[in-house]
């Protein structure tokens, strides 16, 4: 149960990512709750329109992924009042939103796809369709047209996210892109309780802890021990290696080992964890620093790309039809347990 919390607070932290991806009210994008809507219309984003079966392909195969590692007592698990069950519908819904959206930034950016990539979208929802029983071609409501219509607008999303970054090669230096690999020792400032949640040392305890990592940082200075063989003995961190750029750790740890030269033991080190000493293990990872190198650009490509989204999102008013939103709910049935269309789209768009 504890793993199971742990699990569910990190993808609720993921399902705020993927909210704000798609825009909010606060950007300038008009949120409408209305009435009107067609039969099993979910939400409109201008002329562009979600129908409940489109939704349920998606819902029902993130469900049953989840299932799938975790199990049905997954759904059970509430944290600080919120489900995971109702965290996957705004996911889902803020997922295909976006796709719906990037749809239309298809349309004005002249986007289409070519007759080998709508062939592909073709045999993709062929395939994938013929997987689906009776039983999960009912409850999803779909026909094999639905599934290529969602191939078909996944594959304009991606094109159009390519198109737009396509002139975007940012110059990233070595400096910039280093990659350096360090060993450390920690003792911790905290402990935690029986839901998982980190109860900070009182200042006695931390002050044991802080003598205890200065002992320690004696013993690896003096060069009579192996400083793996002290963290193997003293280091509450499973992990004793790290290889890390810049911006990727918290700062007081990343400022004290980039400034370490190699084989070079730092001073105690207090970060949100606890109390760290830190050997540089080497100061520049080549291969690392140009791995590093690929995804800064790719990052830089995604901002470039956000931005000119978010423009185009401010400008679209977007419709949700709250009452049969609030009624979709998973499919709990023992004959439904497809997750693969993802999968399936992945086999044949992937290396576009």
């Amino acid at each position: 149960m504890k793993s199971i919390k742990r699990i569910l607070a990190a993808f609720l932290a993921l399902c705020c990512l993927s909210m704000a991806a798609c825009g909010k009210e606060g950007n300038g994008t008009k949120v409408i709750f209305t009435t009107g809507f067609g039969k099993d219309e979910v939400f409109r984003i201008a002329g562009e329109s979600c129908k409940l079966n489109e939704l349920m392909v998606y819902l029902t195969t993130i469900q049953n992924q989840y299932e799938q590692v975790y199990g049905e007592p997954i759904w059970d698990v509430t944290l600080d009042g919120m489900t995971l069950e109702d965290n996957v519908k705004e996911t889902v819904l803020a997922r295909i939103a976006q796709i719906k959206t990037m749809y239309l930034l298809a349309e004005e950016k002249g986007v289409t796809l070519e007759e080998a990539e709508e062939k592909k979208a073709a045999q993709a929802a062929e395939e994938y369709y013929a997987t689906l029983n009776e039983t999960e071609i009912e409850k999803m409501g779909v026909t094999q047209s639905t599934i290529e219509t969602l191939y078909r607008e996944n594959a304009l999303a991606d094109k159009v996210y390519r198109y737009i970054i396509q002139d975007v090669n940012p110059e990233i230096s070595d400096d910039e892109a280093r990659t350096i690999t360090i060993q450390h020792i920690l003792v911790r400032t905290y402990s935690l309780d029986a839901a998982g949640n980190r109860i900070p040392y009182t200042e006695s305890m931390k002050q044991a802890a802080y003598d205890k990592i200065s002992q320690v940082r004696e013993l690896a200075a003096s060069g009579e021990h192996e400083f793996t063989e002290l963290a193997a003995k003293y280091s509450e961190d499973a992990n004793v290696t790290y290889s890390f750029g810049k911006g990727e750790m918290e700062e007081a740890f990343e400022t004290a080992a980039f400034n370490l030269e190699t084989d070079e033991i730092s001073t105690v080190v207090e970060s949100e964890s606890g109390y760290h000493i830190i050997k540089c293990i080497n100061t520049f990872d080549r291969e690392e620093t140009d791995a590093n190198k690929l995804k800064l650009i790719e990052q830089r490509r995604k901002e470039a790309f956000g931005r000119e989204y978010d423009e185009f999102v401010s400008t679209l008013a977007r419709n949700l039809n709250q009452k049969l939103w609030e009624d979709v709910t998973l499919i709990h049935d023992g004959a439904v347990d497809t997750a693969d269309f993802f999968a399936v789209y992945d086999k044949y768009f992937a290396e576009e």
